[in-house]
């Protein structure tokens, strides 16, 4: 077979990327190139993906290869699997990259790999290209390199000096579905990698004994991805995994990928196809827990399956599950129970702390601070507005779930 070009490497290689879902590029240092250098992690592009502060930011996203020594059941690249197949050197991501960039097309980096003789021959050659774009050509764009868990800990360590942010998939939500279901990979060691990569992280922060600051590890800090549906794994159980993977390693995020059966798939995964909208409402519960104080117990316990409702998102699911603690009285109520009214944003609730010490707070002055009244009118009290037995109406629920539509046969 003739070697193939670099446009085939390419529309193969950024086709099988799709996959990893860790792909934003905020909280690292603010950095541009006007005395020298290449490239900027700022300013705008093609559109890839927003940040949580509303930059759009755009990376060449792509693996390095997709060949892989492991055969995980989920992943479609497997070594078992019979994709096309294709491989870029490093010295070919270096130009691309810059190719890219210099064409105003992208804004950074996003690299990852299947695992290639080994995870040292693997990572080192990820090292290479990312010290070689930062090094040799000046490039001064955003870089996100997934790290291989099992490659030495010396390989991560220069990584973490090149790349804006380091990421290690967790893989699955549970260690015996990781066992079970990739038999190469190890529960322990990933958990080993991220904690060297948060201690590395944490030393960087240290001056020595001279006042000298070390050089930057990682400074948009460390994510991680997990497939949701492969295994029989709850919603619950998920967050309750990415509750202790934000307390013990320091994540910026924790990145959900819906699993959708490979053709070829093992007969070991459970008949499982969960729709994209279980993914978004995973994502829905994390931002609930990092910024709106909730549990991962108490999302997970608004049904008795364990399992986040797809009509209706979570936040809205714990109100109607916990109807006893409403309707609150905007007046009076905590900062923190302000925070679980369906309809009021970390926005909103800021306004209206603000509001309440200049007088009373009124049902038009909610729909001006941006609440969503049509969600949260059945859940306050104001001067001006009270729910009734609107609270708890049996028909509550059925007012937010969409409606049910007729299938079109043809």
């Amino acid at each position: 077979m003739a070697p193939r070009t670099l446009q085939q490497k390419l529309a193969i290689l950024s086709d099988a990327a799709k996959y990893d879902a860790s792909c934003a590029s905020s909280g690292t240092t603010r950095r541009d190139s006007p005395a020298g250098g290449i490239g900027s992690t700022e300013g705008m592009g093609i559109c890839h993906a927003y940040t949580p502060d509303g930059r759009c930011i755009s990376l060449l996203k792509i693996l390095m290869t997709n060949f892989c020594i492991y055969d995980c059941a989920y992943c479609i690249n497997r070594v078992s699997s019979t994709v096309d197949r294709a491989r870029f050197t490093p010295d070919e991501v270096v130009t691309l990259t810059l190719e890219f960039y210099r064409r105003n097309m992208i804004e950074g980096l996003f690299l990852s790999s299947g695992i290639i003789r080994s995870p040292d021959d693997t990572m080192s050659q990820m090292v290479r290209i990312a010290r070689t774009l930062r090094v040799n050509h000046g490039f001064r764009g955003y870089i996100h390199l997934k790290t291989i868990p099992d490659a030495s800990a010396d390989l991560v360590a220069q990584a973490g000096l090149f790349a804006d942010r380091l990421s290690v998939n967790i893989e699955l939500p549970q260690d015996a579905s990781i066992r079970e279901l990739a038999p190469e990979k190890r529960p322990e060691t990933i958990r080993a990698a991220m904690a060297d990569v948060r201690l590395s992280r944490e030393a960087a922060k240290d001056r020595t004994h001279t006042g000298k600051r070390p050089p930057r590890f990682a400074p948009a800090g460390q994510s991680t991805q997990m497939i949701v549906g492969a295994d029989g794994a709850t919603d619950r159980d998920i967050l309750r995994t990415s509750a202790n993977l934000y307390s013990g390693y320091d994540l910026k995020r924790v990145y959900y990928s819906a699993f959708s059966p490979i053709p070829d798939a093992s007969a070991a995964l459970p008949l499982i196809k969960p729709p994209l909208m279980r993914e978004h409402r995973l994502y829905q519960a994390d931002w609930l827990m990092r910024f709106y104080g909730f549990e991962a117990e108490e999302i997970g316990a608004a049904h008795p399956s364990g399992n986040l409702d797809l009509a209706i998102d979570p936040k809205l699911a714990w109100a109607l599950a916990n109807r006893a603690q409403f309707p609150v009285d905007v007046a009076r109520a905590t900062r923190d129970m302000l925070l679980r009214v369906p309809g009021f944003g970390t926005k909103t609730v800021t306004r209206i702390l603000a509001a309440r010490r200049n007088g009373p707070v009124r049902y038009a002055d909610l729909l001006r601070m941006g609440a969503i009244m049509s969600k949260a009118r059945a859940f306050v009290t104001l001067p001006d507005w009270h729910p009734g037995a609107l609270t708890d109406s049996a028909g509550l629920r059925a007012r937010f779930a969409p409606q049910p539509e007729q299938l079109q046969l043809l």
